[in-house]
């Protein structure tokens, strides 16, 4: 199975960045781990800070994946345009947050892409993209 992993912005400062709240992994050693886990597996990944790239890559996996992680961090709350690139593409996306949103800034509660994607975890430490991988290849 082939999967793609998408992380939006300030997520290439995992391990630096509030270890409290986002651990002390890196995206290197997430990607390191889940590969090691799910040989035999695909497990491709792109990360930006920018919105545009991130339509582009959505874009690129449909027909390509079987499915999409996606951490689109704080456009989860905002983008009208990642939304919609969620929605256009036909390939399942879980979208998934390291912190527990529910319990963070008010803002942060309502996530726009959660309509469009076939489930949303979140809260569970960097665990969150290996639950993820596990429901795609359990299908």
């Amino acid at each position: 199975m082939e999967l793609m992993i998408i992380n939006g912005p300030n997520l290439d400062l995992l391990g630096k960045r509030d270890p409290e709240t986002y651990g002390t992994a890196t995206l290197e050693d997430i990607l390191r781990t889940l590969r090691t886990e799910y040989v035999g597996h695909t497990i491709d990944h792109f990360q930006s800070n920018i919105e545009g790239e991130l339509i582009d890559e959505l874009h690129r996996a449909d027909g390509v994946y079987a499915g999409v992680i996606f951490n689109a961090a704080g456009y989860t709350h905002t983008s009208v345009a990642l939304t919609d690139a969620v929605a256009a593409i036909s390939v399942p996306v879980i979208e998934v947050h390291i912190s527990n949103i529910y319990a963070r800034e008010d803002f942060r509660h309502k996530s726009l892409l959660s309509p469009n994607c076939v489930g949303s975890i979140s809260g569970l430490g960097v665990d969150v993209y290996r639950l993820a991988v596990e429901h795609f290849v359990a299908q």
